[in-house]
């Protein structure tokens, strides 16, 4: 906990960007009835009636202190998936980096070995020498800000009905343009001095 929110005091550098990753999955759904179109002083209604469409995944990359967020939408979350958005962050939205801090939680997925087994070694190696790999502790997810700009994503954004990835993915494309020409940073206040004080019995005494 303690090097996650050491990384979390350092002062901000363009050249070596905080990045948290975090991912989610959608479930999506379909309307089995056409819902009512909305009238004067009615709002639209829909009935709770739904049919599974099966699910979609997304994979956020936050950067806390630019103000940017990158969200994919896929089929599924596995190594390969996590392997191209991290090329994706690397090449792509944080090419001119010297070096990506990257925080993530301890998925069994978020390892340079994903890199290896989608990538050649060549690649692989480049990409992984790209980051500074960092991880919240076991049951401490929350110590992710990635978490927290998905739980307001979720409610902006994934709160409906969504019955196709395709849909999904311009919804959370609309979004997430909003959201980066805010430029909406986060104000992180946990720091170590605090986490010793309010989590003191969590410390091992001696």
């Amino acid at each position: 906990m303690e090097n996650v929110l050491a990384v979390y005091q350092r002062p901000r550098d363009p050249k070596r960007p905080l990045v948290c990753l975090d991912e989610a999955a959608k479930q999506l759904v379909s309307a089995t009835r056409l819902p009512i179109a909305m009238t004067p002083g009615r709002v639209a209604r829909h009935d709770y009636e739904y049919k599974r469409a099966g699910t979609a995944s997304l994979f956020m990359a936050f950067a806390p202190l630019e103000g940017l967020r990158h969200v994919k939408v896929t089929s599924r979350r596995g190594k390969t998936d996590y392997a191209h958005f991290l090329a994706d962050l690397s090449d792509v939205h944080f090419a001119n980096a010297e070096k990506i801090v990257l925080v993530q939680d301890n998925l069994n997925t978020h390892t340079p070995a994903s890199l290896y087994a989608t990538f050649p070694p060549a690649k692989a190696r480049r990409i992984a020498d790209r980051f500074e790999w960092n991880y919240t502790p076991k049951h401490g997810s929350w110590l992710n800000m990635a978490e927290a700009e998905l739980s307001i994503l979720s409610r902006q954004c994934m709160d409906q009905r969504i019955a196709s990835q395709e849909k999904l993915a311009f919804d959370v494309s609309a979004w997430t343009g909003k959201r980066n020409k805010l430029q909406a940073v986060a104000d992180w206040q946990f720091t170590n001095e605090k986490a010793r004080t309010k989590l003191r019995k969590l410390y091992p005494s001696i």
